[in-house]
């Protein structure tokens, strides 16, 4: 490819929509081009690399069995009626009539259309196991769009489904695609990825796994021990947190007029978070339910534990009820009809400060074991820094942010039974096949590997997903033998099956290597009136850990052994 034909430009300016490294570079660097709100255009070098990363998953679900299928991207809405998602799910499924009025969605994702294609095709368990794959177009009506390929509405996805006729089968078969998984980042040059526990959410199952890069421009919290290697996503990390030792004082009603939130409550009495107790209110959406949780002042709740205790939606209740006490609202004497829930940070509390359910008053002294006998506690709090590992049990949890590259998911039957899928066993039994899913990002993955490698001047690509292998800058051209060197060598390296990118414009040596910084090709290869004088090429590493002349007719040799160097550093154990 030559620059002088590659469609697409570099600017130096960073545009004001863009937030984070990749979105910024990508941008710039003539990768991505915005369309609308979480919607791309790819120029070529973001194609090429996408090609790459999809090539390395195709091997690597091949590798475990995967058979390549293809879903549609619009599909009849009876399907996810069938599975009950069409009404379950939210405004981000996006759904449409068409031109016969019937209803239509489409795809977020493909459970339905999976089970769809092959519930005819599996009748007895000698069928099982197997999964089948896609790597598709899919659209979610994402309302929080951002960090260019990071967060997008429209998005090309790996996504597999594999079929068994046991919970032990999918458990083998799980672990499995959880080292594919592995294999398929580090083939791809992603650095410091860890797999953490996740919320199944509304793909349903018991067990999940979330692939996540450490970045500090993730949207993803997540809990991690450094002493035993812990690790789950913040929506499902059991929350453990000690107890100061305090004495049992007697319940008194005092007043705290306009004392309305624990900072000021914590300000007026002297008294630091975790000796409160809030309440904090909630409603569930279905039937309009009251939920009073009450928990540690110094803790929040986590909507996704509540959402699974309850199985149903809630949201933050914002009315002002007149036999409930905003901003006063604790456990002693909470006569409103409300669904009284408590967080087990409570449990072996005392001398706590708490609303008194009425108007400008608080308790002290109370103590909940001794005030509110019998009650169950429940993990609702989301876990903290310096919290308990729920693993080795020591105060050392720390809390760290990471983009999800991959998901991994223990489905079970729901979509099979849902959708009447079953197979005869061979004792003769009808049974419903249990399900797994896998899903990759593909644009996500590559803005992740961009987010994770680069420098102040661009990408940093890794050999084996870079769009281009080598990049030839030819500086002055018109002068000496710069042109007919450059010339023959990119002629002599596309022949040696070499990717080569070919910087033949006439402009400035800083405009030239500016955009090479840009387009992060792991190997640079310039070629100037001086290196051309001396018939040697100067072949720099983007990264800038090599530098070297090399003569000009050993070069061809010699950058395909730099590439197999640098394609063998990304080898999986």
């Amino acid at each position: 490819m030559k620059m002088s034909q590659l469609a697409g430009q570099r600017f130096k300016e960073t545009p004001a929509e863009c937030q984070i490294a990749s979105h910024i570079l990508m941008t710039r660097g003539g990768y991505i081009k915005n369309v609308g709100s979480g919607i791309f255009s790819l120029f070529t070098p973001a194609k090429r690399i996408t090609q790459k990363i999809e090539a390395i998953i195709r091997e690597e679900m091949d590798a475990i069995g995967g058979q390549e299928v293809m879903f549609p991207v619009a599909m009849p809405a009876s399907l996810w009626k069938e599975s009950g998602r069409f009404d379950s799910v939210g405004s981000e499924l996006l759904r449409f009539k068409d031109r016969g009025g019937s209803d239509m969605v489409l795809g977020m994702t493909h459970e339905e259309a999976a089970v769809h294609l092959v519930r005819d095709a599996a009748p007895s368990y000698a069928n099982y196991p197997f999964m089948i794959y896609q790597i598709q177009t899919k659209f979610r009506d994402e309302p929080r769009a951002r960090g260019g390929l990071i967060r997008v509405r429209e998005f090309t996805m790996k996504d597999a489904y594999s079929f068994h006729a046991s919970q032990e089968d999918l458990e083998r078969y799980y672990a499995l695609c959880y080292r594919a998984y592995e294999r398929i980042f580090i083939r791809a040059g992603l650095p410091d990825f860890i797999a953490v526990q996740s919320d199944s959410g509304m793909m349903g199952g018991k067990v999940a796994h979330e692939f996540m890069l450490l970045a500090d421009a993730g949207e993803d919290t997540l809990a991690l021990c450094e002493h035993c290697g812990f690790s789950a996503n913040i929506d499902v990390a059991e929350c453990i947190v000690r107890t100061s030792d305090t004495a049992d004082e007697p319940l008194e009603l005092i007043s705290t007029p306009g004392t309305k939130t624990i900072g000021a409550l914590c300000e007026r009495l002297s008294v630091t978070p975790d000796k409160t107790c809030k309440a904090v209110m909630y409603r569930k959406d279905a039937s309009d339910g009251l939920v009073a949780v009450f928990i540690r002042g110094d803790l929040d709740v986590n909507e996704i534990k509540l959402r699974n205790y309850l199985k149903e939606e809630i949201h933050p209740d914002t009315a002002h009820e007149d036999d409930v006490a905003y901003g006063f609202c604790g456990p002693v004497n909470f006569t409103a009809g409300a669904l009284l829930l408590f967080d087990r940070s409570l449990r072996d509390a005392r001398g706590m400060v708490t609303g008194a359910n009425k108007a400008d008053f608080h308790y002290k002294g109370f103590s909940p074991g001794r005030d509110c006998p019998d009650v169950e506690y429940h993990d609702f709090a989301k876990t903290c820094e310096g919290a308990v590992c729920p693993s080795c049990g020591k105060q050392s949890v720390i809390i760290r942010k990471g983009i999800e590259v991959g998901n991994i998911f223990q489905l079970g039957t729901k979509y099979t039974a849902a959708m009447g899928m079953r197979y005869i066993d061979k004792d003769g039994a009808a049974r419903h096949p249990v399900m797994g899913c896998y899903g990759i990002g593909v644009g996500r993955l590559m803005a992740s590997i961009c987010e994770a490698r680069h420098d102040a001047f661009g990408p940093v690509w890794p050999m084996p997903v870079a769009p281009w292998q080598a990049h030839i800058c030819a500086l002055r051209a018109g002068e000496g033998d710069v042109r007919s060197t450059a010339d023959a060598l990119y002629d002599a390296l596309l022949k040696s099956g070499v990717e080569v990118l070919y910087d033949d414009r006439p402009v400035s040596a800083g405009v030239m290597f500016s955009d090479a910084d840009l387009l992060g090709v792991p190997l640079r290869v310039v070629i100037s009136p001086k290196t051309a004088g001396r018939g040697v090429v100067e072949v720099v590493k983007r990264d800038k850990s090599l530098s070297l002349d090399v003569a000009a007719g050993e070069a061809v040799p010699f950058i395909r052994g730099l590439i197999q160097e640098l394609l063998g550093e990304f080898t999986p154990a």
